[in-house]
């Protein structure tokens, strides 16, 4: 299971993620929020973004499914951080913006629609919601963690079920870490005005 893999390095994982640079991310999503506008950062990890979009002066919420990642996160972020899994988030029409950063990879596919719901319900309208997803079209178990990979087709069809939900913007970046040589579908999304 993904979440005893980020107990269990919960340190490396810190470390590797939480100085990588992506600021150039952030705009994409960012530009589509009114200020000091409410983010639920969807799968924290180390609470990298989480802690540059509260110095950005938004109202962040965060969660993480791994108790070790909620600590760390809650630390480097300097916010209370949630424990809870996608399927246990309790906000409904809450959120000017979601940002799930690499964090909907480790949903198994056949439960893809139901946690995409789930958030989309989170949202409110005119929200932004950013995700991203190791660009691919399968799924597959490496060191301990699940993945899902998806590419443009596959993400628009897990999306079309979403009422009131369209997709503003699809672009692929390679991995920001020096040492990965990935691809990576990134997608805003937006909740239409109700």
């Amino acid at each position: 299971m993904s979440i005893d893999f980020y107990n269990q390095n919960a340190d490396d994982f810190f470390e590797n993620t939480v100085h990588v640079d992506m600021s150039s991310l952030y705009g994409a999503f960012t530009q589509h929020l009114p200020q000091g506008a409410k983010i639920l950062d969807a799968g924290c990890g180390s609470g990298r973004d989480s802690k540059a979009f509260a110095e950005m002066g938004y109202d962040v919420t965060a969660f993480d499914a791994s108790a070790e990642m909620v600590e760390r996160a809650t630390a480097h972020a300097g916010i209370p951080v949630h424990q809870l899994r996608f399927d246990e988030i309790p906000w409904v029409d809450r959120f000017d913006g979601i940002w799930s950063c690499a964090s909907l990879l480790h949903v198994p596919r056949a439960e893809l629609p139901k946690t995409l719901q789930t958030i989309a319900n989170a949202l409110k309208a005119n929200g932004t919601w950013y995700a991203s997803f190791k660009y691919g079209n399968s799924e597959r178990e490496k060191e301990g963690r699940h993945f899902t990979d998806l590419d443009e087709a596959q993400f628009t069809e897990l999306i079309q079920p979403l009422l009131a939900i369209e997709v503003t913007k699809v672009w692929i970046t390679e991995d920001k870490r020096p040492d990965r040589n990935e691809q990576w579908l990134n997608v805003v999304l937006r909740k239409a005005a109700e």
